[in-house]
């Protein structure tokens, strides 16, 4: 991390301290933040993150994963699992996604990152999930309390979190098919549809891991 000026110091501190509402309103719980990335690409799987920050321990820029540079991302991905209480990661892949839609697929990988948080939380501390941020939904078949959270990966502190592990996992995932399905630049567009990425589909077709339910462009 680079090294602030006092000024800038406690201006990010005071940014935190604005993103922290949420939780300090809700402080007699125990609260997990939950987002997901990968809703919108035309391959790739859906991951969603779930993290219980440890609010004695202070993580510096965290913010919506969309608004930080990838540099950024896997230096608060390594922090976010070195300092949080708890954390999880859910992913479902494209063929599943294909089956039943991505709305259903996002669910459920809420739902498995909420619990594989949870999990960790019972064996380290003894304790449970009691209180759910989630980013803009409900989780469905999830019996505790949640707070969706209009654009929340930028207003709560638990959700934006949970925004970085679920980004950078995916990132991640999408380099590793960039090796194995050259052709498609995942790298660069991590499954999304630019132009590069639509031309090639419409050149060579697709792989096995695009959504195919996602290409109806194709038969036009």
């Amino acid at each position: 991390m680079i090294k602030l000026s006092e000024e800038k110091l406690n201006a990010e501190k005071n940014r935190l301290k604005s993103m922290s509402e949420f939780e300090d309103k809700f402080s007699d719980f125990i609260i997990a933040g939950v987002d997901e990335a990968g809703r919108g690409p035309l391959a790739g799987p859906v991951v969603a993150g779930c993290v219980v920050l440890d609010r004695d321990k202070e993580i510096l820029f965290l913010n919506d994963s969309k608004k930080l540079s990838e540099k950024r991302r896997n230096e608060l991905y390594d922090e976010i699992t070195e300092k949080s209480l708890a954390y999880g990661i859910g992913i479902v892949n494209e063929k599943t996604i294909d089956e039943i839609n991505i709305l259903n697929a996002t669910h459920i990988a809420m739902k498995d990152a909420y619990e594989k948080a949870n999990t960790m939380l019972k064996e380290k501390m003894g304790k449970e999930i009691n209180l759910l941020f989630v980013d803009a939904l409900n989780i469905k078949d999830v019996d505790i309390k949640q707070v969706s959270i209009i654009h929340g990966d930028a207003l709560s502190i638990s959700i934006a979190a949970a925004s970085i592990l679920a980004k950078v996992t995916r990132d991640r995932m999408m380099l590793e098919y960039d090796d194995i399905y050259k052709e498609y630049g995942f790298a660069k567009h991590k499954g999304y549809g630019t132009k590069f990425h639509m031309d090639k589909l419409k050149e060579i077709g697709p792989c096995e891991i695009h959504r195919k339910s996602f290409l109806s462009f194709l038969d036009k």
